[in-house]
């Protein structure tokens, strides 16, 4: 006697009806994606950190080279940037951007919630796009603003020292809005390992461990090693844009080192949308 086992495929994601006339759009999505974004509190606490991140740290960072400039030594002074002081706030920034990327997309998942977002669209691509789409415009505008508030900010500080920059010097312009542009590209990738991982601690680990583990690593490579890896490191390539005089000898420049961040980034979302088509919710 004999039995014949069968292997029962994943059940789909229930699917919530819509009232007659009414057809789910990749536009009707993004604006369902845009409501549950400002109805969630973490996005309005993420947001603000971000602001204090990178306003309040970079001021404070330009307070304090100001007041320890005449004690500088010629070295020191010889190497300073303007810029990347009032800048520095979005080492710290970086992580909060990643955060709130990530949490968009696990959030739902530990609600139960991805559930019916995929089951109003069964296609379930439309709400990776739409998730993605929503986050990077936001994040984007608010990142953009406030770095060329921290940028202003900061040179009026080290202006008490005249030893302030404008936003037309070479270099600069770039530095300021390629802040902006890195950090979106680093909450896209965050938006990226949270549809792979879909755990909200596994994948701010992950995200963590790429752009701040990783670099630690390659310093460790031997001189040879280091040279040809660290310069394409995620977060290495995509802070190229930040630097107002960019090395000759680099090997990559700052659109270059930006165009391989983008890169990471758009693996991280390709994969997790293949993922997504292939499991369950």
């Amino acid at each position: 006697m004999t039995a014949t086992l069968t292997q029962t495929p994943p059940s789909p994601a229930p699917r919530t009806p819509l009232p007659d006339g009414i057809r789910v759009t990749q536009l009707r999505v993004m604006r369902s994606e845009w409501h549950k974004f400002w109805s969630l509190r973490s996005s309005y606490f993420t947001l603000a950190a971000t602001l204090i991140a990178m306003i309040g740290f970079g001021g404070v960072f330009a307070a304090v080279t100001a007041n320890r400039w005449p004690h500088m030594r010629p070295g020191e002074q010889a190497h300073f940037d303007p810029t990347t002081v009032s800048l520095r706030g979005f080492y710290l920034a970086q992580l909060v951007v990643g955060v709130l990327g990530v949490l968009i997309v696990t959030g739902e998942y530990s609600t139960g919630m991805i559930r019916s977002s995929l089951g109003a669209a069964p296609r379930r691509l439309p709400v990776l796009l739409a998730k993605a789409v929503v986050f990077a415009v936001i994040t984007l505008v608010v990142t953009m603003v406030t770095a060329f508030v921290a940028f202003f900010l900061g040179q009026y500080l080290l202006s008490l020292q005249h030893i302030e920059t404008t936003i037309g010097a070479d270099g600069v312009a770039r530095a300021v809005a390629g802040t902006a542009l890195y950090l979106t590209v680093v909450g896209l990738m965050g938006v990226g390992i949270g549809f792979i991982v879909r755990s909200t601690a596994g994948a701010i680990a992950s995200l963590f461990g790429i752009l701040l583990v990783l670099p630690v690593l390659g310093e460790a490579l031997p001189t040879d090693w280091a040279t040809n890896i660290d310069p394409y490191l995620p977060s290495n390539a995509g802070q190229q844009l930040m630097v107002v005089h960019p090395d000759a000898a680099a090997p990559l420049g700052p659109w270059a080192g930006f165009g391989v961040f983008c890169g990471y980034a758009a693996v991280a979302l390709i994969l997790g949308a293949v993922l997504l088509r292939r499991r369950d919710a």
